[in-house]
């Protein structure tokens, strides 16, 4: 199922609620406004496969626009937010995005950008307009609330962090599937027990990819996704007691703030509705993750993986007690652990770490070099992300470096 079958079956339901402002948009409301969007982008001559970049802070349209790129089989590129107005454009120019939208709370960079991207054609801003952007609700207003008449499912096309270089995109091929089919989220719902009761907490900025990836998995279920405009340790714990939270996603500095509250702060919220955290994106020390669960319980998930989607493993509670400071054991791929120069290395030895799928998932946009560092010498259907670990007897990863 996706949001459309949710709005026919349950259209008051909130799928997004703003935390910070207390605003919320239903099924019916993020079905019809994505559609319009979808539209839009279509009549502008948007097809399959073509891409559409964002450019705003943790605003409720963010979430109408990622539906609507992914009901009309668009790759969507979320910016980070706190680039600068010529970092931002390299990541737009690069992309070859057609679309830009931003927000009025990022009007400052925004206003620089159009004279930057000589292949984007079309600026929507939310909240207004400035010189050289359109007023995104008096554009998508002139659009039928009516879904296309093909629904081809489109993907993220996020880039990396930088940190060696210029950021590159990371790009999957479209599977050529219906938005309505989307079986790759089936295993974050079946993970994690996404239904239309769950109310999910993402405290996150939204341009990373879990942060998107579980939203849409949560409407996917019919569940309600909680937008925090920013982390505030002390609010997130009112927000889990305000909106009933029931699963929710961090990282562990996240942890550690929250550990550091006062008493009065960290223990002053009913959080019994609280079953699942999740955690990823960083290693999480042993006694910060010992402390959390001392605090709410076994209910603290853990997953490796990256953008890419080469692979992933994934460890629940218990296990983790039995295996702490492991990643868990792969549910996605097949794990080989090897020596740089490919040959695999003994149970309990040190290596890069690999995936190993059916074909290569993934490519770097315009960068075949860098594509072609993280296949495997010999296999090129095993893929690293840059990471060092080993595997224990019992099949369970543990990471202890970064190559890259």
């Amino acid at each position: 199922m996706y949001i459309g079958t949710h709005a026919a079956s349950a259209p008051d339901r909130p799928a997004v609620i703003d935390a910070g402002t207390g605003t919320v948009l239903t099924y019916r409301d993020l079905d019809e406004r994505s559609n319009r969007i979808a539209q839009y982008l279509w009549d502008i001559g948007l097809r399959r496969g073509d891409n559409v970049a964002l450019f705003m802070e943790n605003n409720i349209r963010l979430m109408e626009i990622v539906w609507a790129t992914r009901r009309s089989g668009l790759y969507l590129t979320a910016v980070n937010r706190y680039l600068t107005a010529d970092e931002a454009a390299y990541i737009v120019d690069d992309c070859d995005a057609k679309v830009l939208f931003s927000s009025a709370a990022r009007a400052d960079v925004a206003a620089q950008l159009p004279g930057r991207l000589p292949q984007c054609t079309h600026f929507l801003m939310t909240d207004g307009a400035i010189p050289g952007w359109e007023g995104f609700e008096d554009v998508v207003a002139r659009y039928p609330a009516e879904k296309l008449a093909e629904e081809p499912l489109g993907d993220l096309m996020l880039y990396s962090s930088g940190t060696t270089g210029k950021p590159k995109g990371v790009k999957r091929p479209l599977t050529g599937a219906r938005v309505d089919t989307a079986d790759f989220i089936s295993v974050m719902i079946k993970s994690w027990g996404f239904d239309s009761e769950t109310v999910y907490l993402s405290p996150a900025p939204m341009y990373h990819a879990a942060p998107l990836s579980y939203s849409m998995a949560v409407h996917h279920a019919g569940g309600t996704v909680v937008i925090m405009p920013r982390f505030d340790a002390a609010e997130a714990l009112a927000v889990i007691e305000r909106y009933r939270i029931t699963h929710s996603q961090w990282v562990p500095t996240m942890f550690v703030r929250m550990l550091k509250l006062p008493d009065e702060q960290r223990l002053g919220h009913d959080l019994s509705s609280h079953k699942v955290a999740i955690h990823a994106a960083a290693p999480c020390p042993p006694d910060v993750k010992h402390a959390m669960m001392a605090w709410w319980g076994p209910i603290v998930h853990e997953y490796y993986g990256g953008t890419e989607g080469n692979g992933r493993t994934q460890i629940g509670p218990e296990e983790w007690l039995a295996h702490p400071g492991s990643v868990g054991r792969s549910i996605v791929g097949v794990l080989h652990i090897c020596h740089e120069d490919g040959n695999e290395v003994p149970t309990g030895e040190s290596g890069l770490v690999y995936f190993e799928r059916d074909t290569m998932p993934f490519a770097y946009h315009k960068d075949p070099e860098r594509t072609a560092a993280a296949q495997h010498p010999v296999h090129k259907n095993w893929s690293a992300l840059g990471d060092v670990g080993y595997l224990d007897a019992e099949g369970y990863l543990y990471l202890t470096d970064r190559k890259a």
